[in-house]
């Protein structure tokens, strides 16, 4: 499929008033991209495997949904020697973590829908100063296209949807008597030997009484400022990501790189304490003997598909500084063999193991025990792969999810031998502060 740069946007149309613009098409979805911003809507198709629908494009934009049993091939199988330049065209799709997590053991709590492929030809993308929309050769002369293009260039001071409002402030599932629980459970996993480390987490939840996440997009990410940030919305489901994490990016000549966070510690005010929080987390033994686990197995699941030798570490410990948080980032690369195709890649890497633990069947077995909830979007990843097989995906942490009226946020951490339980409790809790927040300024009570 040929798609082309078609029309420049106003240079004084800024994030704002495009997100105003687009959000209401079919299908949106707003990618942070490492800094190289995209929105998208109206793909060609949309297909949501678990429940068995797709919608299909018409001729004048509108969609037919059908019920599809049979699996979508929707993926290139191998990457080309293209120049890799973010999102070009092709594949957006987001994976839960129970549908990541089923395709190696069965678990007693999904929740729907846990995954969605989508297939884009029209987008825009900031490049040089500029947002620029894409489109599809064959779409150029269509009447809906150029009625798109007449909203783009109509400028008027955006009205931002601010109509959202929480029943009650957010909640935790657990108190933290029962959050103690669960981490003695796992200690206990941990010393008969079932593990070398559990991914333990705790859910907030609260009511909706009126409007949707993404009234709140532009304010979490000028709060985050957080690389991989994304936002998708199909009909009464909504993601909203403010992720710094990267789990699996397609280079061009084959070359995959990924960067699992493990170790973390919150940013201080005062600059000079500051410094001394991230220096605190660079010696920490414990955050690296927990990044050091999630490397090598990370390793190990990239070896199968990798070309022998071509593994390495060119990063490791390394801290990397957020709006609210200092983390512990190391960096795998590898080169696929010719004849991988790189969804079969994603689907054995996922869940990632920064966010499962090690050995990782049997720490999803234990969390699935613990638990006692569906971790729906949290810890699955949304990314895209372009149609020459290059590609980037994140991993859904610091994130939101709304299905039907509830609103769902996570958070959690390693845990090992070494662990103490009110510093992993207090962790769970430093890592989504600002995202609770600012949901709660618009709790009704």
């Amino acid at each position: 499929m040929t798609i082309a740069h078609f029309f420049s946007i106003p240079l004084q149309t800024d994030f704002q008033q495009l997100y105003v613009q687009l959000h209401p098409y079919f299908g949106f979805v707003f990618l942070q991209d490492d800094d190289q911003p995209v929105l998208a809507m109206l793909p060609k198709s949309l297909w949501q495997p678990e429940q068995q629908i797709q919608y299909i494009r018409q001729e004048d934009l509108s969609y037919q949904k059908i019920v599809q049993t049979q699996d979508v091939d929707f993926l290139p199988t191998h990457t080309t020697t293209s120049s890799y330049q973010g999102f070009t065209g092709g594949y957006i799709a987001f994976f839960s973590y129970d549908y990541a997590a089923q395709q190696h053991i069965p678990l007693r709590h999904v929740q729907q829908p846990s995954a969605i492929v989508a297939e884009y030809d029209i987008f825009i993308r900031h490049i040089q100063g500029k947002w620029q929309l894409y489109v599809a050769d064959e779409l150029r002369q269509s009447p809906d296209i150029q009625a798109l293009i007449d909203t783009l260039q109509k400028n008027h001071t955006p009205q931002y949807p601010t109509s959202f409002t929480l029943q009650h402030p957010m909640q935790a599932r657990w108190t933290k008597a029962e959050y103690a629980d669960a981490f003695q459970r796992v200690q206990a996993y941990l010393h008969a030997g079932d593990c070398y480390q559990v991914n333990l987490t705790q859910q907030f939840y609260a009511e909706i009484a009126q409007g949707r996440l993404s009234a709140l997009l532009p304010e979490l990410l000028a709060l985050s400022q957080a690389p991989y940030a994304a936002y998708w919305a199909i009909d009464d489901f909504e993601l909203l990501s403010c992720s710094p994490e990267l789990f699996i990016e397609f280079q061009d000549q084959r070359v995959l790189r990924t960067r699992p966070i493990k170790g973390t510690l919150p940013r201080h005010p005062d600059a000079q304490e500051d410094r001394k929080q991230k220096a605190k987390l660079a010696q920490s033994d414990k955050d690296k003997a927990e990044n050091l686990m999630i490397v090598d197995l990370l390793r190990n699941d990239l070896s199968l598909y990798a070309e022998i030798g071509s593994v390495k570490v060119p990063h490791l410990f390394e801290i990397e500084s957020f709006a609210q948080v200092h983390h512990m980032v190391s960096e795998i690369q590898a080169t696929l063999k010719p004849d991988v195709d790189v969804l079969n890649v994603l689907n054995a890497a996922l869940p990632g193991g920064s966010i499962t633990g090690a050995p990782k069947i049997r720490a999803m077995q234990i969390i699935d025990e613990l638990e006692g909830h569906a971790r729906g979007a949290y810890c699955g990843s949304l990314g895209y792969i372009n149609y020459d097989g290059t590609g980037r995906f994140n991993i859904l942490i610091r994130t939101l999810q709304r299905y039907g009226n509830q609103v769902n946020i996570w958070a959690g951490g390693g845990i090992t031998v070494a662990s103490q339980l009110d510093a992993e409790y207090q962790e769970s809790l430093d890592k989504v502060a600002a995202l609770l927040a600012v949901l709660n300024q618009y709790a009704k009570i």
